[in-house]
């Protein structure tokens, strides 16, 4: 659908996707405009919407490239060697921090996401938003240990309990996140909140 744009030369896929990113990051769907999108990106209108059909496609393409990036990073950092699904979740979450320090205009556009209550963008973002957690799941802990549970536990809802467990407490950050700045939170507490969890768990699953 995109082939147009993603065979542009990297800078200028770049320079529109970092205006683009920044407007609605700023001042949600709603309120974001092209006219500052193109100015910023040093390119007409008319050709911002030879590449994507209107303003919604955009911003969905946004979406998806944002979590492509961050799963792309995620996966080129990871330790596969490491099979224990609860030092893979502690690995990605210090990661996602990594990388959110590297791109704070990632991290607000994401924030800005979360907050976004249009009805022309908010069904498309939730429908999709389930199908990347079920694929990046999928991508990030198809190959963990289950010899570490115990013996008789359906090891399938197990990980389902993990990953409830672990969405929520993700959720009640990304709370934390919305009305502060990363340098606001204490990362220390927080990951040692999280490592709470994962013990409970941990204890409770694992033999």
């Amino acid at each position: 659908m995109f082939s147009k744009f993603l065979n542009l030369d990297k800078e200028k896929q770049d320079r529109i996707i970092n205006a683009a990113i920044k407007e609605f990051a700023q001042k949600g769907f709603d309120k974001a405009s092209t006219n500052e999108i193109v100015k910023e990106a040093g390119i007409s209108k008319g050709l911002l919407f030879h590449y994507f059909q209107n303003k919604k496609q955009l911003y969905l393409f946004l979406y998806e490239h944002t979590i492509d990036v961050l799963m792309e990073k995620i996966m080129e950092k990871i330790n596969w060697d490491e099979k224990d699904i609860f030092v893979r979740y502690r690995q990605i979450a210090l990661l996602k921090i990594e990388i959110y320090k590297i791109y704070p205009e990632m991290l607000n556009f994401v924030k800005a996401i979360y907050k976004d209550s249009s009805s022309a963008v908010k069904i498309d973002i939730d429908r999709r938003g389930k199908e990347i957690l079920e694929s990046s799941l999928n991508k990030l802990f198809s190959d963990i240990d289950l010899s570490k549970f115990k013996k008789g536990i359906d090891t399938k809802k197990a990980i389902n309990i993990i990953n409830w467990t672990l969405e929520g407490f993700a959720y009640q950050m990304q709370e934390k996140v919305l009305s502060l700045s990363l340098e606001q939170i204490d990362m220390e507490e927080t990951m040692a909140e999280m490592e709470e969890y994962l013990n409970i768990l941990r204890n409770s699953l694992y033999e």
